[in-house]
């Protein structure tokens, strides 16, 4: 019975730090304005969060449009001259990248980029490794 117990509490702990370590593996970069018009919402200023965190995305996340409206957590892994600090955030997708090849696997808004927990702080130029997953999607209420 305790060597099941210890199995149990063994396969819990494997499964909480694989949890915490799953998404994708990329890089991002400062998204520059215009931001108007997007491939997702065109003119319409109300595809923008409050906070202004969004992201165009690179072929590989663009998913044929489908990645509109897309939330992703983001989460830095190293970046020019240092280290990251523990910390994410969240952006919505609300275009696709407008450069051929793309720059980055996602083109962070200024605000998400220098939101980044990076050390030094990163320069709008800079490319940042980063580790991104989807989110739910958030359910609207009618």
């Amino acid at each position: 019975m305790k060597s099941f117990t210890a199995l149990v509490l063994l396969m819990l702990l494997c499964s909480n730090t694989l949890l915490r370590v799953s998404g994708d593996i990329g890089t991002a970069t400062s998204y520059n304005p215009p931001c108007l018009p997007t491939r997702c919402g065109g003119y319409n200023q109300q595809q923008f969060p409050e906070n202004g965190f969004f992201a165009a995305v690179s072929d590989g996340l663009w998913d044929n449009g489908a990645a509109c409206g897309r939330r992703y957590r983001v989460r830095c892994i190293s970046g020019p001259r240092g280290s990251c600090k523990n910390g994410e955030i969240t952006v919505i997708v609300v275009d696709f990248c407008k450069n051929t090849p793309c720059h980055a696997m996602m083109l962070l808004s200024k605000a998400a980029f220098s939101a980044m927990p990076s050390q030094p702080f990163p320069t709008p130029t800079s490319t940042l490794n980063t580790q991104s997953s989807t989110l739910p999607a958030i359910q609207s209420s009618q």
